[in-house]
């Protein structure tokens, strides 16, 4: 049987959480949503389990007093409200869930929060800015699972969902749930007609007239190599952001 992670809340007892004097949480946040023919509805919570898992244990053996919570399962998907069980929280929904999240840690006396986004539909910093002005003990960050390291490095294809990068994580993490490729779409996806929606404005996007397979990106030349070197990378980085935060003081971040 596997050794419980003292990093991982789920496997940890209160006897160890009595001792331990967190000083960093970190709450992965991802999405329950199609991932195109070959990936399955979770695809971004195994990721965001694997991720602030693995960047957690990295920075716990350089002594950073780190603990990661359950990965919640819903984001925002309210431009797939006609795609079968693709699940959707508001924004407002996700602001009630981070202000009692944090209002506990503000109890508690736990000093920084870390919440790792694995989902495009989400964005958290003006939430985080409406809850750091009302919980000013407790410092808050979010950092965002692709957007760690240079995906560019690793991957060819462009895409944005069920592509190349995902599909390549998906295969180191949990090949079991990876249809063969060859079941997969294209991922072939429309772009706005309107230049500066594609460009420098923004409107959500209707998945279901983007994209006839859900996925925005050509997962075909994905590997399990790929995968796993930028799962490495990316879990470094995090790792270290982890170890320094924990060290921080944050009334001295600026220099």
């Amino acid at each position: 049987m596997p050794t419980p992670r003292p990093y991982i809340l789920a496997e940890t007892t209160w006897q160890a959480v009595k001792a331990a004097a967190f000083d960093v949480v970190i709450l992965p946040w991802g999405a329950t949503e199609a991932h195109n023919y070959h990936l399955p509805y979770g695809t971004d919570n195994y990721q965001c389990d694997y991720v602030a898992a693995e960047a957690a244990r990295l920075a716990w053996e350089q002594g950073a007093k780190v603990v990661v919570l359950p990965t919640i399962p819903f984001g925002v998907n309210t431009g797939q409200l006609d795609i079968t069980l693709d699940m959707n929280l508001n924004p407002s929904t996700q602001l009630a869930i981070l202000r009692d999240v944090v209002q506990v840690l503000a109890r508690q006396g736990i000093p920084k929060l870390v919440l790792l986004n694995g989902h495009g539909g989400n964005d958290f910093r003006q939430m985080l800015r409406e809850l750091q002005a009302e919980f000013p003990t407790v410092f808050l960050s979010t950092a965002t699972l692709f957007r760690i390291v240079d995906r560019s490095q690793f991957f060819d294809a462009p895409g944005d969902h069920a592509d190349e990068m995902e599909t390549s994580m998906m295969l180191h993490i949990a090949p079991h749930l990876v249809r063969p490729l060859g079941e997969a779409g294209s991922g072939a996806n429309k772009q706005f007609r309107i230049r500066a929606l594609r460009e420098w404005a923004w409107a959500q996007r209707e998945w279901s007239q983007v994209t006839a397979d859900t996925g925005a990106g050509n997962p075909a030349a994905a590997t399990a190599a790929k995968g796993e070197a930028f799962l490495q990378a990316l879990t470094q980085q995090l790792g270290q952001f982890l170890v320094e935060l924990a060290a921080a003081d944050v009334n001295d971040l600026y220099e």
